[in-house]
């Protein structure tokens, strides 16, 4: 039997009201008494009042005025619980009040020992938040409930850099959390096609009388992977990138929204990516022209020469000796 088992049967045992020997718990569970002795300081340090009494008619019990069921976390389960928490708060989790109601019930299930070690433990890491709308977290319950209900939502979206937001009806299926910024997967009823839409852009959403029906084990996640793999089939032939510089400016490369699916292999000074020649061409360029000398191409020739030929026709573009 596992040791939570164990441990659980070793509570009601002793919740029956009778004193129980270390003998006793053994021969019952199978176990030996050292162990038996082990278990008993676990349900002590888990907030559990077990008391031993000596003498001939003694043996371990627990006091009346016990009636709820122990939490068995130790230190560092409940470490990851709180220090978890901060990380929703940063995500903008729009349940994190809930999480936070729900830790703090477990707070209060804990000896003072516990919250002090607690305390201890978890004042050591902070999660910094980037500022988000207001109108994000209820637009976040509003997305999941019209998933989860399967119901059509009318959005007021804004593009990125469109002058003004347009109105359109999608069917939400999925919502996913991507390098800092919450995405809804939803099919475009106007473009008939799936599409994502950063959540803080929409301006207002409001539910519709028409039901959909999501396909079985979607996945908002995978659909993210297979978008990028998508890209990478259909756009011919794949070439080498390698990249030199520092640390940090390596990292907003490798972290940037595209860039980032194609990293292969990354060290303190140097990055390979493997990418399709066509987007290499298209996109690569003007995207390393905005870090200037903070990094180095060292291959391929043919992306180098084009980052070449577009700082020399700006450099032309602005030759102050031209009208």
């Amino acid at each position: 039997m596992a040791k939570w088992d164990n441990m659980l049967s070793m509570l009601w045992m002793l919740r029956s009201g009778r004193k129980l020997t270390a003998t006793q718990i053994a021969d019952s569970l199978e176990i030996s008494v050292r162990t038996v002795y082990r278990y008993i300081d676990a349900l002590c340090a888990s907030g559990v009042p077990v008391v031993a009494e000596s003498g001939h008619d003694g043996g371990f019990r627990i006091l009346e005025s016990f009636r709820e069921a122990p939490l068995f976390f130790d230190s560092v389960e409940l470490k990851a619980l709180f220090d978890a928490f901060k990380f929703t708060q940063g995500a903008g989790y729009p349940y994190a009040k809930e999480l936070e109601s729900a830790l703090k019930k477990v707070e209060n299930r804990l000896h003072n020992e516990q919250r002090d070690d607690l305390s201890r433990q978890t004042g050591g890491l902070d999660v910094i938040s980037p500022a988000r709308p207001p109108s994000v977290v209820p637009l976040l319950r509003d997305l999941e409930q019209a998933i989860n209900d399967g119901r059509t939502v009318r959005i007021v979206y804004r593009k990125a850099n469109a002058e003004q937001a347009d109105e359109r009806e999608v069917d939400p299926y999925g919502l996913a959390y991507d390098q800092n910024e919450w995405y809804a997967v939803a099919f475009c009823h106007r473009s008939q096609a799936f599409r994502t839409f950063r959540v803080d852009r929409i301006d207002r959403m409001e539910p519709t009388e028409e039901r959909f029906e999501k396909p079985e084990r979607f996945s908002a996640s995978a659909y993210f992977r297979d978008q990028s793999e998508l890209v990478r089939e259909a756009g011919g032939p794949l070439t080498v990138i390698r990249i030199e510089g520092e640390p940090d400016t390596l990292n907003a490369v490798c972290g940037h929204w595209h860039m980032r699916h194609y990293l292969t292999e990354r060290t303190d000074r140097e990055a390979r990516f493997l990418l399709d020649v066509p987007t290499m061409n298209k996109y690569l360029p003007m995207y390393l022209m905005t870090i200037g000398t903070a990094i180095r191409i060292r291959e391929p020739l043919e992306l180098k020469r084009r980052v070449q030929e577009m700082a020399s026709a700006i450099a032309q573009h602005y030759d102050i000796g031209t009208d």
